[in-house]
């Protein structure tokens, strides 16, 4: 993932998305042939230099203020991730421009521990990839019950919640707003993607989901951006129904950004009902046929 291509094309995706009509600009009907803002246009409304943010959108400039990202953050209507990540797209950290190999991630023994002893919530450890380093007996029968339980210790067998969210269609039929799921999911890899733009095992991660999903590949293309901290999770679950569940996303401290993220349902509600018969519902059944190394059911 090349820094400045990356800044053109999240640049040229916000000025797409914003039309002459909503800052005052009236196109003329027969002579406009983008549907967004032009360059030219941008750069007089945010009171830049054209020649500078045209070597900016190309990948050309060799620095960028902090006065003229603010100006087309305005400009753009940029929401705060969005400016965070077109800040540190314009000036990445200094340091090697190749990608690190890969840095095998696991969970520590405290925050396993910790995940144990949560016995009535479900509950699991992320990294900043959304590779699936743990998980307890609850979150595996909440969000995995098709999958083998130790499936997250072994590297080669790890699930990752984003892969499986477009090619896992037993994970996908779990959510049912799946739209919206999938395009958090892809606005929070980009946003991961902006913070570690020589994270090799992410771009081995988007490479493959752009190849083998086209509303991944759809949905890249859009750059969205967006952080997701805590909210609301409905899922239709095979053994025990519809659920609509609070999450919350905790940082482990020390962890190069692994989070643990638990599930909590309204106490007295249907919710909660369904998630207390869950333990029960999945020690009942068989385990469905293992899936292949990626976590893929079906190949």
């Amino acid at each position: 993932m090349n820094g400045s291509s990356e800044l053109g094309d999240f640049l040229k995706s916000r000025r797409a998305a914003l039309h002459p009509e909503e800052v005052g600009i009236t196109p003329h009907p027969t002579r406009r042939r983008v549907t967004g803002l032009r360059r030219e246009e941008l750069a007089i409304l945010a009171n830049v230099s054209i020649t500078h943010y045209t070597r900016l959108e190309q990948g050309r400039a060799t620095s960028a203020s902090e006065g003229l990202l603010e100006a087309l953050a305005r400009t753009l209507r940029l929401t705060e991730d969005e400016t965070a990540h077109l800040k540190r797209l314009a000036r990445p950290a200094a340091g090697s421009s190749r990608p690190a190999p890969p840095r095998v991630a696991y969970a520590g023994a405290s925050a396993r521990q910790l995940l144990a002893a949560m016995t009535d919530v479900p509950a699991l450890i992320l990294d900043r990839r959304n590779d699936l380093l743990a998980w307890n007996h609850l979150g595996h029968a909440l969000l995995g019950g098709h999958l083998a339980a130790e499936s997250p210790d072994t590297p080669a067998t790890r699930p990752n919640l984003a892969r499986m969210l477009f090619l896992d269609q037993r994970y996908r039929e779990l959510y049912c707003d799946w739209p919206d799921q999938a395009q958090l999911a892809v606005a929070s890899l980009r946003l991961v993607a902006g913070r570690h733009p020589d994270d090799r095992a992410l771009a081995e991660l988007v490479g493959q989901l752009t190849m083998k999903s086209d509303e991944f590949a759809s949905l890249w293309a859009r750059h969205p951006v967006r952080t997701c901290t805590s909210g609301v999770k409905r899922l239709r679950h095979p053994l025990v129904g519809t659920m609509e569940l609070s999450f919350e996303n905790l940082i482990i401290p020390g962890s190069s950004g692994q989070r643990l993220i638990a599930y909590t349902a309204e106490p007295g509600s249907p919710s909660e009902a369904a998630l207390r018969l869950l333990p029960g519902a999945a020690a009942g059944l068989d385990r469905f046929p293992a899936p292949d190394r990626h976590g893929v059911l079906g190949g």
